[in-house]
């Protein structure tokens, strides 16, 4: 596609780098992308600015709003780079690290708000989201809530981005899982062990390392094999590389990214949620679990049945190319300008 006149401002959380495969599938549809990570805190120095003044403060219960003062600067911030950039459209991902400033520098400009995570982890008032434009949600309940008090809502779920995976071709015959350890994914995770199966978790609530007991506050880890967070690109590898890897979503309203990434890696999915059927073939394409019981039986079969686990990673690598890459999905966003 010919390069376009616009340029576009992508404003998001740094989150993991997936801003990367978004502003990317946005240069391939002609935009001058341009882009600010709101929240940002690339260097130690920053980082530990950011655990002194806010998330320490905040989990001792201080008198003050830390996080306030943190919103102005970022906000501050920010202003100052779309000065110099002067957008012509603007989609925001998330955008409650910035306070109103933000909003109403935007004036008349096209834009959209990609809230990309679940509704409540947001402070935004439904009078602000029916104002705001267009609103992309990535769970089809939350949109369809939205509609109907009177946001226009659009349901665009999560995906895979193949430009920035580079499958090493190894196999480990463990059981991956990457995220969060939210009490009830480790409460599965630490079952799946105790009942003798080799399970490894990556992440910071995971790893024993001195920094990430610092990082999270916390000094308990449950009692598997961990290791430290890892860059997007390795956590592709690592899904791809298991014998299979556990989906756990628990109380979570959307698709995470972990369900595209899997399969688009060529692995071996084992999934949670009964609503993956609306993306993939389950029991072809990804193997979905109702209860730690069919999990188990799932993760041995993974384990002991390589050729079963052979098919499925083709099927659900092809499906994923075909229909769920950020190409795909931005095509879609790419169509609710007003």
């Amino acid at each position: 596609m010919s390069a376009r006149t616009e340029t576009l401002l992508l404003v998001t959380p740094a989150f993991h780098g997936y801003w990367r495969s978004i502003a990317d599938a946005l240069e391939r549809r002609g935009y001058t992308v341009r882009t600010i990570r709101y929240d940002a805190y690339d260097t130690l120095p920053r980082k530990a600015w950011l655990k002194a003044r806010v998330e320490l403060p905040e989990r001792l219960h201080l008198p003050g709003d830390p996080r306030a003062g943190e919103r102005a600067r970022l906000t501050d911030r920010l202003l100052a780079q779309m000065r110099e950039i002067r957008p012509d459209r603007v989609i925001v991902i998330k955008g409650d690290g910035l306070d109103a400033r933000f909003w109403e520098a935007l004036g008349a400009r096209p834009r959209i708000l990609w809230l990309y995570d679940d509704l409540h982890r947001h402070d935004y008032t439904d009078d602000f989201l029916r104002a705001v434009g267009p609103v992309v949600d990535y769970s089809r309940t939350e949109t369809a809530a939205l509609r109907a008090r009177g946001v226009d809502a659009h349901f665009v779920p999560n995906a895979f981005d193949p430009h920035r995976a580079v499958p090493t071709g190894r196999r480990r015959d463990e059981l991956v899982f990457i995220g969060a350890g939210y009490p009830e994914r480790s409460a599965t995770l630490m079952e799946l062990a105790r009942r003798g199966l080799p399970v490894h978790a990556w992440g910071r609530d995971f790893s024993r390392h001195p920094v990430d007991r610092a990082r999270t506050f916390s000094w308990r880890r449950p009692p598997i094999a961990a290791s430290r967070e890892v860059p997007l690109e390795r956590a592709y590898q690592i899904h791809a590389e298991g014998a299979a890897a556990i989906s756990l979503h628990g109380r979570q309203n959307g698709l995470a990214m972990r369900t595209f990434e899997i399969p688009g890696m060529g692995g071996v999915q084992l999934v949670d949620r009964e609503d993956v059927a609306s993306f993939y073939e389950v029991g072809t394409e990804v193997a979905h679990f109702r209860d730690l019981d069919e999990l188990e039986d799932l993760a041995r079969r993974a384990l002991v049945d390589p050729a079963w686990g052979e098919r499925m990673r083709e099927a659900g690598r092809a499906r994923t190319l075909a229909e769920h890459t950020f190409d795909h999905r931005l095509e879609e966003v790419d169509a609710l300008w007003h």
